[in-house]
């Protein structure tokens, strides 16, 4: 913001049209922008203030460490102080510079004609504070991305600030296109005066400093008159097809003589924008030797600021679509492989919408492989935040202390399921225990020929929990467990999975918990082969009840009724026993 407001001094001058052009300065404009300088220079007092309390990084620790903070207020102040880029450039920037001289001197100049004098002071005062006001914002913001990693949150904010940048170099360019544009004026005014034998033509108005600014309903020739006592046609140098040549300053006339001020600010801000875009293309400059500096001026930021933006606006866009790209070309393989091999079209749209569904919900990013070269503690603590509330959905770790979650949290992967996908079928060696996240999943368990036994897992619950019994099954077997039943998915659902070296790397390590009795009767009742192994005994158990309470049926088969509920129910006791499940309990 410091930035922006240094050129809103030029346009406190401007050219009066009341009789003769003269040269005024608008002290309510210069009263507003003086205010505004001085708010945003006591808050870098502010800042200035604060870097004597901030601790610093001693030089001399860096050699044999990572640094060692000094807290100690007076050698916190002297390092300050010492410093040529701390307390004094810092002090520098804040130097009521401008202030001082449009309120001192340059109205002084103007009673005494100095025009030349007048334009020379203001540009070399400009230059000399804010080329190095630059240079500060540059170094503060390099230091802000030397402790953050960044200057801004997302990429987006430093894509504005290259377009900030470029506005404020379109602002600047604008400011002195504007004061180089009266002092040209100025010039034509003295040469068409010198021409004439009789000239009693005065360069100030008869009110050097007037408030044209703050004034209602009075126009700029009414309130800052020229002062001329002879009748000179010199409102030809406000002519834009006038005798005299203007070059690249031509469209600025109405401008420095304009009654509004937003005409004078945003008007020389679009003739920079314009010009730094086209790289002066649109330039004529005539054979003055500041105008042509000013051009080359123009025309090298502008090729300088132009390239810079676009290379950011690369980086910027590279940054925002290489994800998507990394998709597009997983995709294109993806396609390219399946077409090649010729599978069926239905295998092809299962796997476009696997592809779809791992991108909605994992972004294009493989959480595993970002945090894969961290610390193993930093890697621990993230791996916790991030997944210790979910494994705390399971019912069958709620009972389990920080150390076993923490070893949890560090091996479990998430997973990813389609509608439709088979996590595991029935006889299938089971490779994880899963946990869903988010979903729904159906248990599907043959009992018999053409008996099927069905249940419903949602968020909390888990499957595969052959696992568990086969880690804590003594004598060890190495060969997997075969799942009990067939899990299919009812709708795209989320999980976690531990696998099987993993899960058995915990039960060895935290046995003792393990063998708690009340986390193998939590395990057996989450359970779905257990659970539809119950269902199965309490059919059982109500048809025999039903048997023995209700008389037989007697019809012309004679017992022929109650042999059949007899075989039946021998049936399902068969059923039931053959699927009744085995595990650690036993």
């Amino acid at each position: 913001m410091a930035l922006a407001i240094d050129p809103l001094f030029f346009y406190a001058l401007s050219i009066g049209r009341g009789g003769s052009p003269c040269l005024y300065m608008d002290g309510g404009l210069a009263a507003i922008v003086t205010v505004l300088r001085t708010c945003v220079d006591a808050v870098h007092l502010c800042h200035l203030w604060l870097q004597f309390r901030l601790a610093y990084v001693s030089r001399e620790s860096l050699v044999v460490g990572c640094g060692k903070l000094v807290w100690d207020a007076r050698s916190i102040a002297s390092h300050y102080v010492r410093s040529l880029k701390g307390f004094w450039f810092d002090a520098f920037v804040i130097l009521p510079v401008p202030q001082a001289v449009f309120w001192l001197v340059v109205p002084r100049l103007i009673r005494e004609e100095e025009i030349k004098l007048i334009m020379t002071i203001l540009l070399l005062i400009f230059m000399f504070q804010f080329l190095p006001k630059v240079y500060h914002s540059i170094s503060l913001m390099r230091r802000m991305q030397k402790v953050t990693g960044y200057v801004f949150g997302t990429i987006w904010w430093g894509f504005g600030l290259n377009l900030i940048a470029y506005f404020i170099a379109s602002h600047v360019a604008g400011g002195c296109w504007y004061i180089l544009s009266i002092q040209r004026v100025a010039s034509c005014i003295r040469q068409q005066c010198e021409r004439k034998s009789t000239c009693n033509f005065s360069l100030a108005c008869s009110d050097e400093l007037c408030y044209q600014f703050l004034s209602t309903g009075a126009t700029s020739g009414d309130s800052c008159g020229g002062n001329s006592t002879a009748t000179v046609t010199v409102p030809l140098c406000l002519d834009i097809n006038g005798p005299y040549r203007y070059g690249i300053y031509k469209w600025a006339l109405p401008v420095i003589s304009s009654n509004s001020v937003a005409v004078k600010i945003l008007y020389p801000i679009f003739w920079g924008l314009m010009s730094l875009s086209t790289f002066g293309n649109a330039l004529e400059p005539t054979s003055n030797w500041l105008e042509v500096i000013f051009s080359i001026s123009i025309v090298l930021s502008g090729l300088m600021l132009f390239t810079l933006l676009i290379g950011n606006i690369q980086v910027f866009l590279h940054a925002v679509m290489a994800r998507k790209r990394t998709m597009q070309i997983r995709c294109r393989d993806m396609e390219w492989w399946m077409k090649r091999r010729q599978l069926p079209s239905q295998l092809r749209q299962r796997v476009r919408y696997y592809e779809r569904q791992r991108w909605r919900t994992m972004g294009g990013e493989d959480e595993r492989e970002l945090i894969k070269d961290l610390p193993e503690g930093l890697r621990r603590d993230i791996k916790r935040f991030l997944c210790l509330d979910l494994v705390k959905k399971g019912p069958l770790f709620q009972s389990l202390d920080d150390l076993i979650l923490d070893n949890i949290c560090d091996r479990v992967t998430p997973l990813v399921f389609c509608k439709d996908e088979k996590i595991i079928r029935e006889g299938d060696a089971v490779q994880r225990i899963v946990f869903i996240v988010r979903g729904r999943v159906k248990s599907s368990q043959n009992l018999s020929k053409g008996i099927i036994g069905t249940s419903i897992l949602g968020p909390g619950g888990f499957l595969g929990d052959e696992l568990l019994s086969w880690c804590l099954r003594r004598p060890f077997i190495d060969r997997l467990p075969a799942s009990f039943a067939t899990f299919t998915c009812i709708e795209p659902t989320e999980a976690f999975g531990l696998n099987a070296n993993d899960l058995r790397y915990i039960t060895d390590h935290f046995r003792y918990k393990f063998n708690n009795e009340r986390l193998k009767r939590t395990a057996r009742y989450y359970s779905s082969n257990w659970r539809t192994w119950a269902a199965v005994k309490i059919q059982l158990a109500w048809r025999h009840h039903r048997l023995r309470t209700r008389p037989p049926e007697v019809n012309h088969h004679g017992n022929e009724n109650g042999r059949n509920s007899d075989s039946r129910l021998r049936q399902y006791a068969a059923i039931f026993m053959s699927i009744r499940p085995h595990d650690h309990l036993e």
